[in-house]
């Protein structure tokens, strides 16, 4: 193989000469990576490095020197594992140099085992397999509904993943919003990580599921750059999304590996990689930088700057669903910030986003029942810029709890809105109850989670929430509850408001949500027979505002009582436990949802539950040490 040195670049070639220089250099350079880290996927990376040489020769558009600008191609490698490949592209792009690619994996470097935005030219994190796809609905439904740009999303899938439902709940989406702009590139090598894969070399049943779909198909030759060439350009050409299955060698180039059992996530040896490179033809120093061809048109208008929102107010003591008072404070928002936008599962008449979508029905996206399709679109629809807020009962996020986990390794922006939460959507029973939720998203790495017992306090908290970077989860209820707040009253992440106190208070009840009103009921039968309570409205479940806790714990000899709609594991009462994380712990006492629900009315599955007022009471009575009487 002759030398070509760094200096010397040239414009987007397209001859085969060209492609197959690029392709060993690929392979050559995944090897030398991950034999210098001493682990990773070289032979995952080997099959499709033919895929990625044609490709950035002679059809990504992209502008290097400005990876996250509008008019970029993006290339997604759903088959994160293959990461060696992508760096390795990245070199021959001129992006990264060969130094930082031999950095591979190791302590403080950007080249990460899988890949995420830590390195500025990845978009979304990959590497759980079957959602690269999914994010890329989202990012190709923003650039032709939205930016009106002319990008392409480029997929690379492994054929392992295929066996996992989002992928097809991927190919529905895809279909149905008529995203030409996607193009899916199957490496079909065979082998998975213990073995063959379900369905083997057996393209044209890939290709059949995408077309039943609606998708364009083709099954060419992996390893031939003419047919790999011809395939993508008919791709770029289609009015449909288009599948390509590559057949492909896991392992190809190297006569060891290629199409041999017993090699996936295994690094080669120094001897075993000297002798691939001799193989390949590799020698020290040579290096192909191909320039991508320039970033697409665009033709995307800078939207108008968030102006100052009128957030819909309530009257005090009139009776209101925060799930309303979300949909409302949802329109309000989307006239003054132009970026936001709207996804629901099917379910918008109840989570009330039908209030966007009414008003604003370009930036409204119905994703139907794919809820893990729900939070992918979200996430592709925020890597573009948009401010997504995506809304389903909040039992069915935990399908998506894969997507919101790896939005967080993403860094997304992301509103989330579970509605119909707890045994107090009545006689639905436990099958719509979301009593996890709270558990689950308190879990997700620096994730915001907010649970409002009223319509003033949930309209200030989505606007907080439109305001702010990171994943937010918002909880709401799905009976209506009393306006307890003036439309006067600030709300902040963090915080949490006491609603009753006093300088005799005997026990601290936390409550939020739906339990709020309960503990206020029961804060008046016990005055009612000489016992004072703090009451504590927690609807910042994460952040907990501590100060407050630590304060009512000091002042409170009883110790605190937390009352939640939830399971008792990972909820309000884990939060509030938390607070005391290094100091002394107060007695603390726990009302949450112990046994299976089945059907009754709201006021009758919070009795059940053992979360209602009366519940409260019999509780802070047995919490409550008698006085000593006064001696003469």
């Amino acid at each position: 193989m002759s030398e070509l040195r760094m200096s010397e670049r040239q414009p987007a070639p397209a001859s085969a000469e060209t492609w197959t220089r690029l392709a060993t250099q690929l392979r050559a350079d995944s090897i030398r990576s991950t034999t210098a880290a001493g682990s990773g996927h070289p032979t995952s990376s080997l099959s499709a490095a033919d895929l990625m040489a044609v490709l950035l020769a002679s059809h990504l558009h992209y502008d290097v020197a400005h990876p996250r600008a509008l008019g970029n191609d993006q290339l997604i490698f759903s088959k994160g594992h293959a990461a060696p490949l992508l760096y390795s592209v990245l070199k021959a792009a001129g992006a990264i140099s060969d130094t930082e690619l031999m950095t591979l994996r190791k302590r403080g470097s950007l080249i990460e085992g899988h890949p995420s935005p830590r390195l500025s030219y990845v978009e979304v994190a990959t590497g759980s397999l079957g959602q690269g796809l999914a994010v890329a609905v989202g990012m190709a439904l923003a650039a032709k509904r939205l930016d009106h740009a002319e990008d392409r999303f480029w997929v690379l899938l492994g054929d392992s993943e295929m066996a996992e439902g989002s992928i097809y709940e991927s190919f529905e989406m895809g279909s149905f919003y008529g995203l030409s702009n996607l193009i899916a590139i199957l490496d079909m090598n065979r082998l998975g990580q213990r073995g063959p894969t379900m369905l083997g070399w057996d393209g044209e049943r890939y290709a059949a599921r995408a077309r039943a779909f609606g998708w364009e198909s083709t099954i060419i030759d992996g390893h031939d750059p003419a047919a790999i060439d011809a395939a993508f350009s008919a791709a770029e050409g289609s009015a449909r999304p288009t599948l390509i299955v590559a057949q492909t060698k896991k392992g190809n180039g190297v006569s060891f590996l290629a199409d041999k059992e017993g090699w996936h996530g295994k690094a080669l040896s120094r001897d075993e990689a000297t002798r691939a490179l001799a193989e390949l033809g590799w020698s020290e120093g040579a290096t192909l930088v191909v320039k991508p061809k320039g970033a697409n048109r665009c033709d995307v208008v800078s939207a108008a700057p968030a102006a100052a929102t009128e957030l819909p107010h309530y009257k005090p003591g009139t009776q209101v669903a925060t799930r309303a008072a979300f949909g409302d404070a949802l329109a309000a928002l989307g006239s003054s910030n132009p970026r936001i936008v709207v996804l629901d599962g099917e379910v918008s008449n109840s989570t009330y986003t039908d209030k966007f979508a009414k008003a604003y029905p370009e930036r409204f996206f119905e994703i139907y029942i794919d809820e893990q399709q729900l939070v992918a679109t979200a996430v592709g629809l925020q890597a573009r810029g948009w401010r997504p807020f995506a809304a389903t009962f909040a039992a069915f996020f935990t399908r998506a709890f894969d997507q919101i986990r790896m939005a967080a390794i993403s860094q997304a922006t992301l509103n989330l809105v579970g509605s119909h939460a707890g045994v107090s959507i009545g006689e639905d029973g436990p099958s719509q109850m979301g009593l996890e939720d709270l558990a689950m998203m308190r879990a997700v790495h620096d994730s915001v989670v907010l649970y409002p017992c009223c319509a003033n306090a949930t309209a200030k908290l989505v606007a907080a929430m439109a305001a702010r970077d990171g994943i937010q989860y918002l909880r709401t209820t799905r009976g209506k509850t009393a306006v307890l707040y003036s439309p006067t009253e600030d709300f902040v992440i963090g915080g949490c408001k006491v609603l009753r106190r006093s300088d005799r208070d005997r026990v601290g009840i936390v409550a939020a949500g739906i339990t709020v009103p309960e503990a206020l009921k029961a804060h008046d039968q016990l005055r009612a027979r000489g016992v004072t309570t703090r009451v504590i409205d927690l609807y910042s479940v994460k952040p907990v505002d501590r100060t407050t806790l630590r304060e009512a714990a000091r002042e409170c000899p009883e110790g605190l009582l937390v009352v939640e709609d939830h399971h008792p594991e990972g909820g309000l009462a884990d939060a509030v436990a938390e607070a005391f994380d290094g100091v002394a712990a107060p007695a603390m006492r726990r009302l949450g949802v112990r046994s299976m629900p089945g059907s009754a009315t709201p006021e009758e599955q919070l009795g059940l539950a053992g979360i209602d007022a009366n519940a409260i009471v019999e509780s802070v009575a047995g919490m409550v040490r008698p006085r000593k009487a006064r001696t003469a």
